[in-house]
């Protein structure tokens, strides 16, 4: 039995995430914030199992509520909802620790493997691996270039702005970003930099 909280400014968008969550297995309330202002206020009255909590949104913000509620509530379960490619609001709501993130077109399955995945582990105390969380065994070895450009994009840099840094071209930077994905099992940017920092290669 459990309660989620979807927060985001945009009521289209909150109340389509909330019908999604709804039908998910084992969730028996979904409730509704508008701000992360609200989410900080609602969370120590309801004290849900589970934020969905969206990036951006004006006033406080997704990334800055999440780091203080956090602060405040380090046994609240936090998942970061981002468009695609927004690695640099997720890698910060992550070292604040958010437990991953889901993106915002995911399909209704994917929202909700993602929100069971999330409540299970939260049991038990777990990051959830399908939110970009190391699930056990010795971190992937990195090259030192893997480890640059994963820096990079760390901190919102462009490929071909990584490539400017490390005197390497654009295609090359896409290969390590292939060979760097490949071995931390992300399928984007945002992914890699998530399980980056959980594995702590990311600092």
């Amino acid at each position: 039995m459990s309660t989620v909280m979807v927060c985001d400014d945009s009521p289209l968008a909150r109340e389509t995430m909330r019908r999604n969550v709804a039908t998910v297995p084992g969730v028996t309330r979904v409730l509704a914030a508008a701000s992360g202002e609200e989410a900080l206020a609602r969370w120590p009255v309801e004290r849900p199992s589970l934020v969905l909590m969206d990036v951006r949104m004006p006033g406080l913000g997704g990334t800055e509520s999440a780091r203080r509620l956090l602060a405040l509530h380090p046994e609240a379960n936090v998942i970061m909802v981002t468009v695609a490619e927004d690695a640099d609001g997720v890698a910060r709501a992550v070292t604040a620790g958010a437990r991953g993130y889901v993106v915002k077109d995911a399909s209704r399955e994917e929202l909700a493997a993602t929100v069971v995945q999330s409540l299970t582990d939260a049991q038990g105390r777990r990051a959830p691996a399908a939110a970009g969380a190391p699930s056990g065994g010795a971190a992937p070895t990195l090259t030192e270039r893997e480890l640059q450009v994963m820096n990079g994009m760390s901190r919102g840099r462009s490929n071909a702005e990584i490539g400017k840094e490390l005197y390497l071209s654009e295609d090359t930077v896409k290969t390590h970003a292939r060979r760097l994905f490949r071995k931390l099992g992300a399928a984007d940017r945002a992914q890699a930099v998530a399980v980056g920092f959980r594995w702590g290669l990311v600092r």
